[in-house]
């Protein structure tokens, strides 16, 4: 017996890897070659291809389709109706498959509703991807990225907070919400270890 669950009408096929305490939910189809990781939570209407890796604890709400060449570290939320691709110049009558470049989403990091994930990027980790924007080139960690194309605005902590910058460009940055203090360095965001109670 399974020890994941799986609502009656999603199609799991046969192969398929996923881990303890998953929850796949209505009309979802996870391929034979797919990897999920333990206590992870598929809304109404998702897609995970072959070849896909889905870490630990990752949710990924409704009407996602993960296509082959996506990896979603630990921890990694897809708002609903994520758009991920992995073919750069596609054409109907071209065949594309040998030329899927991949996606790779580092642990913790946040996809809002409606984004889209060109493929072949990275997005680093604690990353924050706002609702509707397009991402076109790397992601730094815990940078926060909006609009069409998206541009960085700011800094997020792990909490998902935006980080209280400092006057001048690099320094220390708070979290308002746990008090965790982040260093900035070189247009880099580090969470600072030594502040951690």
């Amino acid at each position: 017996m399974a020890d994941y669950f799986a609502h009656e009408t999603a199609c799991i096929d046969e192969g398929a890897q996923i881990g303890e305490g998953t929850k796949i939910w209505h009309f979802s189809h996870v391929m034979p070659k797919a990897k999920i990781g333990k206590n992870c939570s598929l809304g109404q209407n998702v897609f995970v291809a072959n070849n896909v890796v889905i870490g630990d604890g990752c949710k990924i709400q409704n009407n996602v389709s993960l296509y082959e060449g996506v990896i979603l570290e630990d921890y990694v939320f897809c708002g609903p109706s994520v758009v991920f691709t992995n073919v750069y110049n596609p054409r109907a009558y071209v065949s594309r498959k040998t030329e899927y470049r991949p996606t790779h989403v580092y642990q913790g990091a946040t996809l809002g509703a409606n984004c889209t994930i060109v493929c072949g990027v990275t997005v680093g980790q604690y990353a924050f991807v706002g609702a509707g924007a397009v991402i076109k080139h790397d992601v730094k960690s815990y940078a926060l990225m909006v609009g069409v194309p998206a541009k960085q605005i700011g800094w997020m902590s792990c909490y998902g907070e935006r980080l209280k910058l400092p006057l001048v460009g690099e320094g220390e940055a708070l979290c308002p919400a746990t008090e965790e203090h982040y260093s900035l360095r070189d247009g880099r965001c580090l969470l600072n270890k030594t502040t951690e109670n």
